[in-house]
């Protein structure tokens, strides 16, 4: 085991601490009973919920491909986007007039939206999502902190975080969700870490953020500057040399860089080899949002710091799962200690409900695909 870095060693004062005031929020594991399942021995509990021998491998392109961004829109609301002319407001009463089978339609491809993979029409996935469904319903019924947290969402937790080579992995209801759990429970962290009540300006946590950040991301930050632990500045889009400054200029220890892996508006990779190197420099807590480079980018579909190679500069990694995983939900996937302390502390997490278990089927289908 390497040396450990200032962010883990403070960590390890936060979560005694979070314990003495009674903050510890634990998830609560739970074995969802199939229909008509009748009364098991214990050392059957242990029973596989899916079968890996089910997914397939890709087999070229298929039929269900083009399914998946194949579409038909009104021959009416198609002229108007031709036109360029107003889309909806005086023209939806006129449109909801008519119904739909009397109205003519025009097939189109789509390619504005995120199933990058196309794997939303793929049968294996479907046959998970069924059979799962079948099997224990649309449930759970609540947050992964009351009854929501089942061997379902723990079997893809662990193949997250296995695909992103880090100790832990939470899940969340979606990556803007995943997002602002983040950036909130960094925010409390200043609180419990100062040496008075609140934290002086040096005891507060700096974050440097990407202009293009996801929006998600910049009203975290909003929420958590709010609470008083955190400071946040923004640097140039993708300029090393400004954020190398702002890092040098600011004279609290604690600091946290977080950015976009790929921005999904101009398309450009954040330069990731840049980042770990003033990593090394300047001892941040490196926080990576990879919606648009996960399953898509990388030798294992590892995403975007698998690609450039610096899986190990990454501190905390956020993901979500309705873009190339075409299904629902947000993940973060960290250290084991970083997993306890966002459960506890971040709220979006914390008062959502947890990912349908159909939908969490889906996505461990697509892990395995």
């Amino acid at each position: 085991m390497g040396k450990k870095s200032s962010w883990d060693l403070w960590m390890e004062q936060v979560l005694p601490k979070l314990d003495s005031r009674n903050g510890f929020m634990p998830l609560r594991p739970m074995r969802l009973p199939s229909l008509g399942e009748e009364e098991e021995e214990e050392t059957a509990q242990t029973k596989a919920y899916f079968d890996d021998d089910e997914f397939e491998t890709f087999q070229g392109i298929q039929p269900w491909d083009r399914l998946s961004v194949q579409i038909s829109i009104p021959e009416t609301f198609y002229q108007r986007l031709l036109e360029g002319g107003e889309l909806i407001s005086k023209n939806e009463l006129e449109d909801a007039k008519v119904s739909l089978n009397q109205q003519r339609f025009k097939k189109l491809l789509l390619f504005a939206g995120n199933d990058f993979l196309g794997l939303s029409r793929h049968p294996a996935i479907a046959k998970a999502t069924v059979k799962a469904a079948v099997e224990h319903g649309t449930g759970p019924r609540g947050s992964p902190l009351v009854c929501g947290y089942t061997d379902y969402h723990i079997a893809l937790e662990s193949s997250l975080a296995k695909l992103k080579k880090k100790e832990a992995c939470l899940l969340c209801p979606s990556g803007f969700a995943a997002n602002m759990a983040v950036m909130v429970a960094i925010g409390s962290l200043a609180p419990l870490l100062s040496v008075g009540k609140r934290p002086t300006k040096e005891e507060k946590i700096a974050i440097f953020s990407d202009a293009l950040n996801h929006a998600s991301i910049v009203e975290g930050l909003k929420l958590a500057e709010r609470n008083g632990g955190v400071e946040y500045f923004v640097y140039k889009h993708c300029d090393m040399s400004h954020l190398d400054a702002l890092l040098t200029n600011r004279k609290m220890k604690r600091k946290v860089v977080v950015t976009d892996s790929l921005f999904s508006m101009d398309g450009d990779f954040a330069p990731m080899v840049e980042l770990a190197a003033l990593r090394k420099k300047h001892g941040f807590l490196f926080i990576l949002d990879d919606a648009h480079g996960t399953f898509v980018w990388g030798k294992n579909g590892g995403g975007v710091a698998e690609e450039f190679n610096c899986e190990n500069d990454i501190d905390i990694c956020i993901g979500t799962l309705s873009k190339a995983a075409a299904s629902l939900g947000g993940f973060i996937a960290c250290s084991k200690i970083w997993k306890q302390f966002i459960q506890s502390k971040g709220r979006s997490f914390i008062f959502s409900t947890i990912a349908p278990v159909p939908l969490t089927a889906a996505s461990y289908g697509k892990l395995h695909d």
